[in-house]
Formats: C-alpha cells, sequence, structure tokens
C-alpha cells in the first residue's frame, strides 16, 4: 500500500522547505565536508519492508534533486544490530549524522553524550506539531536527543467470523473491553474445551515490554522516581492486572495456549490463519503481514487493547531520528529532519511501515482514517499512547534481561506464583538499578 505522489503538495513541501533551510542555516558556520561546496550529510534508515525502504529513499532522492549543496547519503541499517553498530561507530568516530532508532534505544546514547541535544535546532513547526507525550519519549534530563516520528499501539487482532458467531460483544476504542472482561470473552471463545482450539495466543518471548506498556492501562508504573532522581521498582496490585490476566487465560481457563508464549508475533500467524486463535495480541503493524499472508477470504479485524482504571492509556517507544553530537553539520541535518516530517511526508513514512505518525496534522490525513485494514481503529488509539514506563530508567537493559524476562517467562508458564514474581522483580531489580545510580 505505497503512498500515492501528489505532485503539487510535494513542489510546494519543498519550496517550504528550502525556505525553512534558508532560516535553520543562518549563522552555521560548518564548513562543506569536500571542500567543494557541497555537505554530504550520512541518514542511517532502519526501514527494512519494501513499502518503508521504498518511501525513504524515494523522499531522499527529492531532497537531493532540491538541495544540490547538501547531499544526503542513504545508509542501511538493521533493527537486530543496531545498538552495537551505533556503540562502535560512536566510540570510532564514525557515526552517521542522521540516525534512525526507537526511544528506548536512546537513554545511554544520550546520558553518554553521543547525541546532540535537538532542542536549540528543532523549528517551531516540527515541536508544536508533535504532542507533548511524544517529545517525553525523547527527553532525557533537560534534553531532547530525537524527533518521535513513528508509533504503533498495541491491539488485538481477531479473527472476524470467529467472533461474530460466539455471540461476545465486539469491543470499539468508544467501548474497550475491561481486562476482565477480555478474559471472559477469551474463555467464551476458547476456554477448556481441549479442542486444541483458544481464544488467544499471547506471543512473549519478549515479555517486558508487552506487559510494561499494556500494564499502563490499569495504572501500572513498576519504575518510581524519586524527589533525589533514583528510581525504585515497585510491583503494586495495579501492576499486576495485565500479568494476572495472562496467567489465569493459560493456567486456569486454558483459554489462551501455552505453546505460544516463547513465540514472536510472526510465530503466531500460521495458527491464527488456520482457526486455532481466536484474537493475537500485537503491534499494529503486523496488519500488513496479515494482509500479506492470509489465505483468500479470511476475515479479520482489529480490537483496541482491554482498558483498565486509566482507560486505554499504554505505553509505546516510537521509532526517532536523532543527530550524533560528533556530526560537523547539525543544522544541515535538522533542516533533512524538518523536510522528512513534513505532514505530508511522515504520512507516506507512516503508511509504508503500516504504523502510525506521531504529527497531529498527519494524523488528520484521510489515508490514516479509512475502515480498510482498519487504519480508523488505531488512529483512534493515538491519543492514548504514552511514553513506555523505562524510557529513562539506567540499567533498565539489565533489569530486563536479567531479572523480568526470565522471572516473567516463568510467572506466564506457570512455574511460579505472583508472590515470587514480584519479590524477583523489586528485590532482584532494585540490586540492579541501585548499580547505576551511585
Amino acid at each position: 500500500m505505497a503512498p500515492r505522489p501528489r505532485v503539487r503538495l510535494r513542489a510546494r513541501l519543498v519550496a517550504a522547505t528550502a525556505t525553512a533551510l534558508g532560516l535553520l542555516l543562518t549563522g552555521c558556520s560548518g564548513e562543506p565536508a569536500d571542500g567543494g561546496g557541497r555537505i554530504t550529510l550520512q541518514f542511517q534508515s532502519l526501514a527494512w519492508q519494501k513499502e518503508s525502504v521504498d518511501a525513504n529513499k524515494e523522499l531522499v532522492k527529492e531532497w537531493n534533486a532540491a538541495h544540490p549543496d547538501i547531499q544526503v547519503k542513504y545508509v542501511q541499517g538493521s533493527w537486530d544490530s543496531v545498538h552495537d553498530q551505533l556503540l562502535t561507530s560512536f566510540e570510532g568516530g564514525e557515526a552517521p549524522d542522521i540516525i534512525h532508532d526507537a526511544s528506548d534505544d536512546l537513554a545511554d546514547f544520550a546520558y553518554g553524550g553521543y547525541l546532540a541535544d535537538l532542542g536549540e535546532l528543532l523549528p517551531e513547526r516540527l515541536k508544536s506539531d508533535i504532542p507533548q507525550r511524544s517529545w517525553e519519549t525523547t527527553t532525557f534530563g533537560d534534553g531532547i536527543y530525537g524527533v518521535p516520528f513513528l508509533q504503533e499501539p498495541r491491539v488485538l487482532i481477531a479473527n472476524a467470523k470467529w467472533l461474530k458467531e460466539s455471540g461476545v460483544r465486539i469491543p470499539t476504542p468508544d467501548e474497550p473491553w475491561s481486562w476482565e472482561e477480555f478474559r471472559k470473552a477469551t474463555d467464551e471463545l476458547g476456554g477448556g474445551a481441549g479442542d486444541g482450539k483458544y481464544g488467544v495466543a499471547w506471543p512473549l518471548k519478549e515479555p517486558v515490554s508487552a506487559t510494561l506498556n499494556l500494564s499502563l492501562s490499569t495504572g501500572g508504573k513498576v519504575f518510581h522516581r524519586g524527589a533525589d532522581g533514583k528510581v525504585q521498582v515497585r510491583f503494586d496490585a495495579a501492576d499486576q492486572v495485565m500479568p494476572k490476566t495472562v496467567h489465569d487465560q493459560v493456567n486456569s481457563d486454558k483459554s489462551a495456549s501455552s505453546s505460544t508464549l516463547g513465540m514472536g508475533g510472526s510465530d503466531t500467524l500460521p495458527g491464527f490463519f488456520g482457526g486455532k486463535y481466536a484474537m493475537v495480541p500485537l503491534g499494529f503493524s503486523y496488519r500488513q503481514q496479515i494482509v500479506q499472508q492470509a489465505p483468500d477470504g479470511f476475515d479479520w479485524q482489529v480490537l483496541p487493547a482491554p482498558a483498565g482504571v486509566d482507560g486505554l492509556t499504554q505505553g509505546v517507544s516510537p521509532q526517532t531520528l536523532s543527530i550524533a553530537e560528533d556530526s560537523p553539520h547539525k543544522r544541515e541535518a535538522m533542516a533533512f529532519i524538518d523536510f522528512l516530517l513534513q505532514p505530508e511526508n511522515m504520512v507516506r513514512l507512516a503508511r509504508g511501515d503500516w504504523m502510525l505518525p506521531t504529527g497531529t496534522e498527519a494524523l488528520k490525513d484521510p489515508a490514516l482514517h479509512t475502515k480498510k485494514n482498519d487504519w480508523a481503529t488505531g488512529a483512534a488509539l493515538a491519543e492514548h499512547l504514552r511514553s513506555a514506563p523505562a524510557q529513562s530508567v539506567r540499567g533498565y537493559p539489565e533489569w530486563k534481561d536479567k531479572v523480568a524476562t526470565p522471572a516473567l517467562q516463568e510467572y506466564y508458564s506457570g512455574a511460579i506464583d505472583m508472590g515470587e514474581l514480584r519479590r524477583r522483580l523489586v528485590e532482584d531489580g532494585n540490586l540492579v538499578l541501585a548499580r547505576y545510580q551511585r
């Protein structure tokens, strides 16, 4: 579903960007990279789906055609290795000028001085177009270290025929299921029948992000920052609603398949298409894989994730664009980012990745409010997305890998109870975080 070109609007955007570029570059003292009047910026993109790669490369081509003296070189990166690759390039002084990443990967780079503080560089248009709740995902201390531009809520992707035939109430963004109602619905759809069919399949190979982000709906926070700035782990009643629901679906109701707990999202799709699971909680962008892979005639729909005392609120870690601190051409790099994230272009990037833009103007685009492929359901959730709980917590990666992941995996499978889960997350977790906060 590649975005269709809109030539007249693109021409206006290029002209507007040229004006913005002139303002951004006023007072810039950087010398051309090759001494011949041309600056070359390296833009490392992590786009990987064909539609997304094409959209990024087309935008780079359009920029280069309009700015012969400031050329952008597209560099292909990979989500699988980006953290280590960036760390190596930062330490070697070879980092790209413009860096595509995700907000939950920025903290160490921001605190380590590898990323530029964008506060003084951001054009007012861009700063005001993206909501404050999104800027909070890239704010560390007093600085802004990335521009959040794409985001995706977690949703329930359901077998529409199965759902309709079951007679359960179909949730909408205006009237979502509560977590209790969700558990009852999965029990009605496939609980304890012993026929190999389940109401839900939870792909929790990486359980921490899903648990923390969905628990925001019930008021769960896990990480609590004190007046001294130090963070402590708590696992209170509000934090326990979502994980207890999953645990009980798997171990008590038998409405969730235990075999999918060790799977990634894509691993569950064959069983979903084969009529084994009524629903699968997945990121919004998985719709693309479903459109491409679903058998002919398979009827599916997107439902909002369950809501708690805080409604449909959930945590996200948006995709981001940052500038390397060592880049000699920060203003030029920001001018390119500003062009890339003009509303029309942000929509092209969002559609290429099957995600939602963060920009207020881009989110108004009619292409993101269609019934086809349930774009409208996702767009209705955008206002409920908040910064993921662990965004700015130093030591979070170690807590996640060494403490939370194994503890949650054992809890969801039924190997340990809630008391032991809480003890490990809190006691063992705070020992980890303490080493980063001395």
